[in-house]
C-alpha cells in the first residue's frame, strides 16, 4: 500500500484529490480562481466537506467563469442560499462576487491572474522538506504578504492560512511528508 501524507483519509475523492492535484502547480487563470472561491469556502469546515460539493459549486457558479459571477446580485446570492448542494453562508457567497470583481481587475492590471499571484513565489513552486504533518504551518510569510495584497485588492475570505492552503493546492507550495510516496517525484530529491 502506498503511503501518502498523514492528512489523507481513507475516502477515494481525498486520495484522488491527494494524488492527483494536491501540490500540482496550476496556471490556468480559471482553474486559480476555483481554487481561490473554494479555499474561501472551505474556512471553518473540512477540505472533504468542500470536495464533495466541488461539481455543486461549478454548476451552482456558472463554471466559476468570473466574468459571470461578478455580474451576480442580490437575486443570484438568494439563488444560492437556496441551493443545498453547495456550502449556503451569505457572506462567504457575497464574497465569490467581491472576488471575481476583484479577480478581473487583477487581471486587467498584471495581464493575468497567473503572473500575479505566483508572483508571491517568484514564479517557482517552494519545496518544502517536512518529515511530519505536525511540521507543516499554518502560513508563512508569503501567505501573509498575499493575503494583506489580496486584501488590498478587495478580496474576501483570504487570510493568511486560507492563502497558504491556496498556495499548497495550486502547486505553488510542495508539502508533500518525506514519508508520501509522491515526495521523491515532485520534491526533487
Amino acid at each position: 500500500m502506498m503511503k501518502r501524507c498523514a492528512w489523507t483519509t481513507d475516502d477515494p475523492l481525498y486520495i484522488q484529490y491527494h494524488d492527483r492535484e494536491w501540490g500540482v502547480p496550476v496556471h490556468d487563470d480559471r482553474k486559480l480562481f476555483e481554487m481561490l472561491l473554494l479555499e474561501g469556502m472551505q474556512a471553518g469546515l473540512s477540505w472533504l466537506t468542500i470536495l464533495k460539493k466541488r461539481e455543486n459549486f461549478r454548476q451552482a457558479l456558472d463554471g466559476f467563469n468570473p466574468e459571470r459571477i461578478a455580474e451576480y446580485g442580490q437575486a443570484d446570492i438568494e439563488r444560492l442560499l437556496n441551493n443545498p448542494g453547495i456550502v449556503r453562508n451569505r457572506l462567504k457567497l457575497e464574497a465569490t462576487t467581491a472576488n471575481a470583481r476583484a479577480f478581473l481587475k487583477v487581471q486587467e492590471e498584471f495581464g493575468s491572474f497567473d503572473r500575479y499571484i505566483w508572483g508571491f513565489v517568484g514564479g517557482e513552486p517552494i519545496i518544502n522538506h517536512w518529515n511530519a504533518i505536525q511540521e507543516v504551518p499554518a502560513s508563512t510569510a508569503e501567505s501573509d504578504r498575499m493575503s494583506k495584497d489580496l486584501k488590498s485588492r478587495g478580496f474576501k475570505f483570504v487570510g493568511s492560512t486560507i492563502c497558504y492552503a491556496y498556495m499548497q493546492a495550486a502547486g505553488m507550495v510542495n508539502d508533500h511528508t518525506a514519508d508520501c510516496f509522491l515526495y521523491a517525484g515532485r520534491a526533487g530529491r
